[in-house]
């Protein structure tokens, strides 16, 4: 029995010294490291400081603005920002609290958001006719910014974009799994000690391939390990997505606005079948409705076109070929609306 606790003891001593090792590194990491710096620049708008990147000319074209996902940030629209900035104005940026762009102290509407990015193109020169782009929940996005600002957008294109009754319709009925919170609090955590950063710094995980150059992943990759900001912009929007998907539902007429919607064929993958044969759910039923929704996106419009696309929902635009099918049809918008 004596021998037992003594093993117990050390078996703590041993674990107990592990762990503050561990912060102990984290700590040094943390004090070492400097953030990641920004390929934009940083505006204030009302005491918080956006991450903007806008690229080519300004001229008689409309200006492109591109609005990322729950998840992305300007890095995922890369192919599309170099496929056009050189006939046209390419802006996009971060919104609070993603990416590299600082968080608001006081909370936000699904309006505020689209009075805060209207506040960023003008302080940063930009002018109208906008043509808006939205991929994932950035769509919902751009439909209230055009419903606030009709007058200043031209065309609107959807990017395998969220429809406004997913939740209700999908067996999905969140941005993030209830199972999967507490992981991501765990990331988060283990990030803002710099835990995360200094296993990083030892491992040098290649960045993920995902179609987007290697500078891009390697971007993601220090902004995920120089603190947990990410994650916790992540389980905001979780729980955010649910009024902005109910104040985007009131967007509905979209008029003969020029609108092209763009969606993934392997939206729902192999795993995502397998996750739902075992709740005894049909993921052929769900993909019925996935596409039927889409085609509801596009009949918002008298002028709306639909695009059925080999891709998932992040290869849509990470993949060059797939960014540069896009920007073909975005090129034939543009001579519609000059």
């Amino acid at each position: 029995m004596k021998i037992l606790v003594k093993i117990l003891k050390w078996t703590g001593k041993i674990i107990s010294g592990t762990i503050l090792f561990i912060m102990i590194v984290g700590l040094c990491y943390r004090l070492a490291s400097t953030p990641p710096i920004p390929p934009g620049k940083l505006v204030d708008i009302k005491g918080t400081n956006l991450h903007i990147r806008a690229e080519g000319p300004r001229n008689t074209l409309p200006t492109l603005v591109l609005e990322s996902g729950a998840g992305g940030n300007t890095d995922m629209f890369h192919w599309i920002a170099e496929g056009m900035k050189q006939q046209m104005r390419v802006v996009r940026y971060d919104r609070e609290g993603k990416g590299f762009s600082e968080a608001c102290t006081e909370s936000m509407t699904p309006e505020d958001y689209a009075q805060q990015l209207h506040d960023l193109l003008k302080k940063n020169g930009e002018a109208p006719p906008y043509i808006m782009v939205g991929h994932s929940m950035g769509g919902p996005y751009i439909s209230i910014f055009r419903e606030l600002f009709p007058d200043e957008v031209k065309g609107m294109i959807y990017i395998d974009a969220s429809h406004p009754e997913q939740w209700k319709r999908l067996a999905q009925k969140e941005l993030v799994p209830k199972a999967q919170v507490p992981l991501l609090k765990f990331a988060a955590l283990l990030a803002d000690m710099g835990i995360s950063g200094a296993y990083s710094a030892i491992t040098t995980p290649a960045p993920r391939k995902d179609g987007l150059p290697k500078l891009c992943g390697l971007r993601e990759q220090l902004l995920r390990k120089y603190s947990g900001k990410i994650y916790h912009r992540y389980l905001q929007e979780n729980t955010f997505n649910s009024q902005l998907l109910q104040r985007a539902a009131q967007v509905r007429d979209l008029d003969s606005l020029p609108l092209l919607v763009f969606t993934a064929k392997e939206q729902y993958r192999e795993a995502q079948k397998v996750k739902y044969r075992n709740q005894g759910i049909q993921p052929e039923q769900e993909i019925a409705l996935w596409f039927q929704m889409q085609k509801e996106l596009k009949e918002r419009s008298t002028r709306g076109q639909q695009f059925i696309m080999d891709a998932t929902h992040g290869t849509i635009l990470t993949q060059k070929h797939n960014a540069d099918f896009i920007n073909d049809k975005l090129r034939t918008m543009v001579g519609m609306v000059k």
